[in-house]
C-alpha cells in the first residue's frame, strides 16, 4: 500500500519551481550583463519541478505486511518484524530497529493516508515510546 503525500505540499513545490522560474527569466532580460552567480537562479526552478514530478509521481511511503518505504531517492526501508519500539513526538514517527531508524513526518502525509498508517503502525506489537516520561 502506498501511502500518498499531502496535495499542499505537492502543489507548494510546483508553485516555488514556476515562481523561481519566472525570476530566473526575468532577471536575465532585466540585467545588462549575466555572471555565473545568476546560473544558481535556473538551477532552482530545475530542483523545485524535479521534486514535484517526482512526488506527484511518487508516493511518500509504501507499506505491506513485510516492510515500511520511504519512496524517495536516499529513502530507507525498515522490516516490520525488526521493528522494537516507535516513538510519536513532535509531529513525526520514528521506528526503531536495532540497526537503523525511520522518521515519518506526520505533516507530508494526506490525512486517509495518516489514517491507515496509524492502523498499521498499533496493529504492530511493538513498545510505543513516550519521550516525556
Amino acid at each position: 500500500m502506498r501511502l500518498a503525500y499531502k496535495k499542499k505540499h505537492i502543489r507548494l513545490n510546483l508553485f516555488l519551481g514556476i515562481a523561481w522560474l519566472l525570476f530566473s527569466v526575468g532577471n536575465c532580460f532585466f540585467n545588462d550583463a549575466f555572471r555565473w552567480q545568476d546560473a544558481i537562479f535556473f538551477i532552482l526552478p530545475v530542483v523545485y519541478l524535479t521534486i514535484y514530478y517526482f512526488q506527484s509521481r511518487q508516493k511518500y511511503l509504501t507499506i505491506n505486511r513485510y516492510y515500511v518505504k520511504e519512496n524517495w531517492w536516499f529513502g530507507k526501508k525498515i522490516i516490520l518484524a525488526d521493528i522494537y519500539a516507535i516513538n510519536h513526538f513532535s509531529g513525526r514517527y520514528t521506528l526503531k530497529t536495532k540497526e537503523k531508524s525511520l522518521k515519518i513526518q506526520i505533516e507530508l502525509l494526506d490525512p486517509e493516508s495518516l489514517s491507515i498508517l496509524k492502523e498499521h503502525l498499533y496493529a504492530l506489537d511493538v513498545n510505543w515510546e513516550k519521550p516525556w516520561e
